[in-house]
């Protein structure tokens, strides 16, 4: 007789499985949390915190890797690999990274305990402590930090890393940091991964530092602002910007071609004048002194509209 893959599962178990199977299926995002060392009390505020915008079911492990795999769900199988700690399944229509933003928002620090792993580098910076001189020079050298007396107090003259990222904490460490009042771990609901139409987002994209993102978001609204007016292309927030640049640009080409416009005259025949200037100096004296009285004065005051006439005339006289 041939037993089936699942026949070791009791049917309580098996139903279990089934019913999780069905909410992956049906939820449109789907959480895998990690419930360790959580109080009972933290997990049931929780829970009614929650209670409109997520469904929690807690179960073992291996039944929750059972029913990832058997949902059929694109994605789901990748979620198995996220499992850690003490999982527990989510279910919500919320947003992932609001959610992961309230459950962040409801941890609580706490002393770390003898046998958890360093969330992130345990580092006693050097400084002045509240300990008195004793027994605890010994404890300090003990764990590699290097202390002295000052003022009747114990010192720690350099900063000392008593546990890397990931690493196990022993005894001695932890309590030493809880008498330091280091608090590295946090108490609460911790988010490990969601999957929202067969993609699976983990605890480090969902982590955003919102000001950081905002940050980002302007610099790269100000980079897509000066690329569209330097490429010229018409916006709604540049066209302003556009019409005076190319009204500069053409009024500057004018000017530097040397066509005669009524908003350029007077630079025009300014600048033929003194290029006329600067030639004359190169001519012999008596030419020199024949150019100079016959050219014409430099219009000031008068309006160019009225002395076209005159500018063109001028421009004979210095150039024919």
């Amino acid at each position: 007789m041939v037993k089936r893959p699942d026949a070791h599962i009791s049917e309580e178990k098996r139903a279990t499985v089934v019913a999780l199977a069905r909410l992956i299926r049906e939820s449109p995002i789907v959480g895998v949390l990690d419930m360790e060392a959580l109080p009972a009390g933290n997990l049931g505020a929780m829970r009614k915190k929650l209670r409109s915008d997520a469904h929690i079911i807690m179960a073992k492990k291996r039944l929750i890797v059972r029913a990832l795999n058997e949902s059929g769900v694109p994605g789901a199988q990748e979620l198995v690999a996220t499992l850690t700690g003490m999982p527990a399944m989510l279910f919500t229509k919320s947003n992932p990274f609001t959610l992961f933003k309230t459950l962040k928002r409801n941890q609580s620090k706490a002393p770390i305990k003898p046998g958890q792993a360093a969330p992130y580098d345990l580092v006693i910076p050097a400084g002045p402590t509240s300990f008195p001189p004793g027994p605890i020079i010994g404890e300090l050298g003990a764990l590699g930090i290097k202390a002295g007396i000052d003022q009747g107090k114990v010192v720690i003259k350099a900063d000392a890393t008593l546990a890397k990222a990931g690493q196990v904490v022993d005894e001695k460490r932890a309590a030493f940091l809880t008498r330091m009042g280091v608090e590295p771990m946090r108490i609460g609901l911790k988010l490990v991964a969601t999957l929202e139409k067969g993609e699976v987002l983990t605890a480090g994209v969902l982590d955003i530092d919102e000001e950081r993102f905002m940050a980002d978001l302007r610099a790269c609204a100000l980079a897509a602002k000066s690329l569209a007016l330097n490429a010229a292309i018409p916006l709604k927030d540049n066209i302003d910007t556009l019409i005076q640049k190319a009204h500069y640009d053409a009024a500057g080409l004018a000017l530097e071609a040397g066509l005669l416009t009524d908003g350029n005259a007077r630079d025009v025949l300014a600048k033929a004048y003194w290029r006329a200037v600067g030639v004359a100096k190169y001519l012999p004296e008596g030419m020199r002194d024949a150019e100079e009285a016959a050219a014409p004065e430099v219009p000031k005051e008068e309006k160019i509209e009225d002395k076209k006439s005159e500018a063109a005339a001028g421009l004979g006289a210095l150039f024919g």
